[in-house]
């Protein structure tokens, strides 16, 4: 009897996406990661886009058929700034309050999450089982374009925390600079 060895599936579909507002400072931090991770090979399956501010565009991609969406963005949560946060963000965020204007142009990542199930029962997609937050916190977000220096400081890190999650080849390690907060599920893709 000759029996073969199981034959392995393509790899699990994972969307990087970039995500803020190049003209409000800091908010462009997402953008810039994406930006900076064009420069890096990506194994086969994994996508790589900068969403900028189009937050209903965001919320019917992650519903085409990826297992991992990684969303990378400004997050303020009371750091100091610089601090590159992982969260999970994988369990449903709840309905978006009937009272709350959805603008496709001012959406935060807890609103895009919000809609997918309502999404996903008039496309036939699906929720992607893992959704991951890549955050640093913002210094500056008036108007204006261009990053602060600490959240500059901080793309490089959030570049290498990105490439070691999605399996990819890290760069070389930069001088010391902001640190990470690991909050919750830090496994990779």
């Amino acid at each position: 009897m000759n029996a073969e060895a199981p034959v392995a599936g393509p790899p699990a579909r994972t969307l990087i996406a970039g995500v803020g507002n190049i003209f409000l400072g800091d908010d462009g931090f997402g953008v810039e990661v994406v930006r900076r991770l064009g420069e890096h090979p990506m194994r086969d399956g994994v996508e790589v886009v900068d969403i900028g501010v189009r937050g209903v565009h965001l919320a019917y991609q992650m519903l085409d058929g990826y297992h991992t969406v990684l969303l990378v963005d400004a997050s303020a949560r009371g750091g100091e700034p610089g601090t590159v946060y992982l969260l999970d963000a994988t369990a449903p965020a709840g309905a978006p309050s009937r009272d709350t204007a959805l603008d496709g142009h001012h959406m935060t990542p807890d609103t895009v999450l919000a809609l997918l199930d309502t999404l996903s029962a008039g496309t036939d997609g699906r929720r992607p089982q893992r959704v991951l937050v890549v955050g640093c916190e913002p210094a500056d977000v008036a108007e204006g374009i261009g990053l602060s220096e600490p959240v500059a400081a901080a793309v490089d890190e959030a570049v290498g925390l990105v490439l070691r999650l999605v399996g990819a080849a890290e760069p070389a390690p930069a001088a010391a600079g902001p640190h990470t907060s690991d909050e919750r599920n830090t496994t990779p893709c």
